[in-house]
């Protein structure tokens, strides 16, 4: 296996179209790298460009250390796994894997060794002499997955490969993956707009928008610490509560001022002390919904109302506004254990665990200090 890197890569297209800008980023040797945003942020870019299916506008693209732009497609030893399987209707699973190696004219008995390896690995073994039509959409994915294995590429590259699976074959899939990446040890940059592919699979996690790399860290610091607004929006599920407030100086600690309701904040001193640089100013607060609670009778809390509720059995979700902003908004999500009955209109208060208050300046960027 082997590294990879994108150094300084822009890519605009006949037209002017610009798909990349700056980009920056390196997988180390056996590391897998998931590539995840939303819909036409780059991310198959990236990968075409890195294949060699596409070329870069500006910088250099590296595997193993070597510049590769230059170099054609069959000569940069990378294996490509598509998300629509793009596997020879007409070969049976046996011939499917043979191909790539055939092309490379490697001896008979060398062949029927690597695809037996992979048919084992895979769980192929009784599926060899069958087509593709005659496959479950995990059976054919394996098969792609062999053709990808039997070449031992220096780098594998997958375009959203799981998208085309229903919903429980996907998670399967995703768990069998998983262990076969850890087992093999390969260098994967792995493409997908499912946070939750990311991250189980990554072990790092590289979050794109507009063609611009927003962060780049394992999915607990992805997570937990946010760099700007965009990731701390895009990331979970329900993704992180975003609101404008500012703060406030609150019986000698802070508050919490969203429109006419202060909250105060139970901070330590130390806290207290970085944060009060950002007195009065207007600024964007995040907290995960996991991190608001039903406040006691006696306590203290946002008012809100409720709009909606999700009933999911383990947990419930559940909807609500702030009151007396104007304009009205600040709709905040609350994971809630177990099932809660709420009735839509319905008077609440939230109470959040201010040690997890995440701040973001008006550029959208996390501010240090905060969570």
């Amino acid at each position: 296996m082997a590294s990879l890197a994108f150094e300084h890569i822009d890519k605009t297209y006949p037209g002017g179209t610009q798909a990349i800008f700056d980009f920056n980023l390196a997988v180390a040797d056996g590391e897998v790298l998931a590539l995840v945003g939303p819909s036409g942020c780059g991310k198959s870019t990236l990968l075409r460009l890195l294949a060699g299916l596409d070329d870069a506008t500006r910088g250099d693209l590296r595997i193993g250390g070597e510049v590769v732009n230059d170099l054609p497609p069959q000569r940069r030893n990378v294996a490509m796994v598509f998300q629509d399987y793009a596997l020879y209707p007409h070969m049976t699973v046996r011939g499917n894997l043979e191909f790539p190696l055939k092309m490379r004219n490697l001896p008979r008995a060398e062949i029927a060794r690597q695809v037996a390896w992979a048919a084992e690995l895979l769980g192929l073994d009784g599926l060899l002499d069958r087509l593709p039509r005659q496959l479950s959409g995990g059976q054919r994915q394996r098969v792609a997955m062999g053709r990808a294995l039997v070449r031992q590429p220096a780098a594998f590259l997958m375009d959203e490969p799981l998208s085309n699976l229903d919903a429980r074959l996907r998670v399967q899939i995703r768990a069998e993956l998983s262990e076969l990446l850890d087992r093999l040890g390969a260098t994967t940059l792995y493409v997908t707009h499912d946070q939750a592919e990311a991250m189980t699979l990554g072990d790092r996690v590289a979050v794109l928008d507009c063609g611009r790399l927003q962060q780049a860290a394992p999915p607990q610091i992805l997570y937990e610490q946010p760099a700007n607004t965009f990731v701390a929006g895009f990331i979970g599920n329900p993704p992180m509560n975003l609101f404008p407030a500012r703060l406030t100086a609150a019986d000698g600690g802070l508050g919490l001022r969203l429109g006419e309701q202060t909250l105060p904040l139970a901070l330590s001193t130390a806290v207290v002390e970085r944060w009060r640089a950002w007195l009065d100013a207007p600024l964007t607060f995040g907290v995960r919904p996991e991190h608001l609670h039903l406040a006691g009778d006696d306590g203290e809390g946002v008012r809100a109302t409720v709009s909606d509720a999700e009933y999911l059995g383990h947990e419930t979700l559940l909807h609500v506004r702030v009151d007396d902003l104007d304009p009205p908004g600040a709709a905040l999500v609350a994971r809630l254990p177990g099932i809660r009955p709420f009735h839509k209109g319905e008077a609440v208060c939230l109470s959040l665990d201010a040690a997890r208050l995440h701040g973001f300046g008006p550029d959208g960027k996390a501010l240090d200090g905060f969570c």
